[in-house]
């Protein structure tokens, strides 16, 4: 996690205007029939509605990313590149700077070069960088990134449990919710994701299934919500 908050500060340093740039950057293999041959865009066709559209082209390219990466054994590595890979586009900073048409392709190419080292990103995620880069897509990242996790999820049979707390749980606690989970779903395999929630009092809260649909509440929250919805006003008696 500190890597990548110095990765997110050296990047933002690189997004303020600067003298020069290089004349010239290596050659880039951006060929999508070359390294994504599975890749089928569907930005030819009508609009029918941002959204959907929007949708379908990130579930196109993480798709395409799955396949790539499961073709040279590098799907858990390929993960683990998307998950940085998110974080560093957390920052609106950094995602409003390749978003914007109005900043030249090569100081892009610049700054994302600086990301796929700081980050050391395999060759094929970087390079799927510059295509969404010059395809202008890249303000799909986040939404990629989502989709590329429900991808990985299914060629790996892996349930996804996001673990809510007003603190941060041990180790050995979230082994034991991962256990109960693979118990609930019979997944060969469970993934945690914690999240600070401070709202929840204290306690936690298991969020899986498809789009986080099921859930377990063992926050004192619920347990609060659950004795104020049994006392009713009309229910209570003032002593006199």
């Amino acid at each position: 996690m500190a890597s990548l908050q110095q990765t997110s500060i050296a990047i933002r340093s690189k997004l303020l205007p600067s003298s020069q740039l290089p004349r010239a950057l290596p050659s880039l293999n951006l060929s999508f029939s070359a390294t994504f041959p599975s890749l089928k865009l569907t930005t030819s066709r009508p609009l029918i509605g941002g959204a959907r559209m929007s949708a379908t082209a990130a579930s196109s390219y993480a798709t395409a990313l799955a396949d790539v990466a499961k073709s040279n054994n590098s799907l858990e590595t390929t993960s683990s590149d998307v998950e940085k890979i998110e974080k560093v586009f957390s920052d609106t900073q950094v995602l409003d700077f390749f978003a914007n048409p109005t900043v030249d392709i090569l100081k892009k190419r610049q700054v994302l070069d600086e990301i796929v080292k700081s980050s050391e990103l395999q060759p094929h995620t970087a390079n799927f960088l510059n295509i969404l880069v010059d395809a202008k897509r890249i303000d799909l990242i986040k939404e990629i990134a989502k989709e590329f996790e429900m991808v990985y999820n299914k060629l790996t049979d892996t349930e996804l449990a996001v673990v809510s707390s007003v603190v941060p749980l041990e180790s050995q606690h979230l082994a034991q919710i991962a256990k109960q989970v693979q118990k609930l779903t019979g997944a060969k395999n469970v993934r945690i994701k914690t999240k600070i929630d401070p709202s929840l009092v204290a306690g936690f809260t298991i969020r899986y299934g498809n789009s986080g649909s099921k859930l377990i509440d063992m926050s004192v929250k619920k347990q609060l919500e659950e004795i104020a919805a049994q006392l009713e006003v009309g229910d209570i008696q003032l002593a006199v």
